[in-house]
């Protein structure tokens, strides 16, 4: 019997190691994201109150995200007006409703594409340049030396980050939905044999400031996410360059798959509300 367990334990250790690894360690991970999220947002309204925002570092931080995402966001909506027009356009056709070709791609564009595109390149850009930028200084040990100087890392480096990611976001969903909807108008009246004043009368219809006002708060809300995951797994960066480069792989996985998950949500949540209508 004696042996029997011994021959079992290491068996069960590895078996318990690995589900502490693979199964409960992305729930702590999840938790402890919440945490920093939650702690992040109750320093950036005591530092509102306060009058010490890092303004700076935010401005700083928000030019490099601009920087960084200006030209791919260009090139990005230029596709998804032209893809949207081209394979609804298809349709339309065969049914002679050619008229509604703006009211379609302008819909698909400003409620979907936008938001979710400004999303994904700051979440492959802008969150993988703040985790190696804070991985780095973690490895270094820089963020333990702020906090034995007194400085508190989340006032300092996350909140500024925040911030800069929830104004950029909705300025890259604006210009994506103002290059893509303009593609998707050259496509429709140069190929698609539309209408210019048909197409727009259409795209006016059916498309709302509510619905562009949706695009700016879900882009805003990408924008808090991916930087608090990137924010997360720089800080939590351990075993030098190798567990930066790892933090950063890991923040793009994650707030890819964040970001499609909260924008189904939001959408479902948003069409039981405010159903389609004719404006």
């Amino acid at each position: 019997m004696t042996l029997s367990r011994a021959s079992r334990s290491p068996a069960l250790d590895a078996f318990s190691a690995n589900f502490s690894d693979n199964a409960l360690g992305p729930v702590r991970t999840l938790g402890r994201t919440f945490r920093l999220s939650i702690v992040a947002m109750l320093q950036m309204a005591l530092d509102l109150v306060r009058g010490q925002l890092k303004v700076r570092e935010a401005v700083v931080m928000a030019w490099y995200l601009v920087s960084v995402t200006a030209l791919p966001a260009f090139l990005m909506a230029i596709p998804f007006g032209v893809i949207v027009t081209i394979q609804i356009g298809n349709i339309i056709n065969q049914l002679g409703a050619q008229s509604l070709l703006g009211a379609a791609s302008g819909f698909a564009v400003i409620q979907q594409a936008a938001p979710l595109a400004a999303g994904i390149l700051l979440g492959g850009a802008g969150a993988s340049a703040i985790a190696a930028d804070l991985g780095a200084r973690t490895v270094r040990e820089e963020i333990d030396a702020m906090r034995t100087m007194g400085v508190d890392p989340i006032q300092r480096l996350v909140v500024p980050r925040v911030i800069a990611a929830a104004v950029v976001a909705p300025l890259l969903a604006i210009f994506i939905v103002v290059v893509g909807v303009l593609a998707a108008f050259y496509l429709a009246v140069t190929m698609q044999g539309v209408g210019p004043g048909s197409y727009w009368q259409s795209f006016g219809s059916f498309a709302s400031q509510r619905d562009m006002l949706l695009a700016m708060v879900k882009a805003s809300i990408f924008g808090v996410i991916i930087a608090v995951i990137g924010c997360q797994r720089g800080l939590e960066a351990k075993g030098g360059p190798r567990g930066v480069a790892d933090g950063v792989n890991a923040t793009v996985v994650v707030s890819t798959v964040a970001i499609i998950g909260v924008n189904f949500v939001i959408t479902l949540i948003y069409t039981v509300f405010f159903p389609l209508q004719i404006g």
